[in-house]
């Protein structure tokens, strides 16, 4: 019994996770969808920061 026990959290990090669905599939549309010609064509239309205030407009590129 010379070893180290695990905790939880070293439990979880040395364990393979599995890929969800969502993940795959986020996964495979990062593959196949040009995210640069898609982001050109909604920019134009995206509403822009108002000097007036309010909640600021989500960023595009994340």
């Amino acid at each position: 019994m010379g070893g180290k026990q695990l905790g939880f959290s070293d439990y979880e990090l040395t364990t393979a996770k599995k890929q969800t669905k969502r993940e795959k599939f986020l996964s495979d549309m990062e593959l196949v969808v040009p995210w640069q010609a898609l982001i050109a064509l909604i920019e134009p239309h995206y509403p822009k920061a108002s000097k007036k205030g309010g909640r600021p407009p989500y960023s595009l590129a994340t």
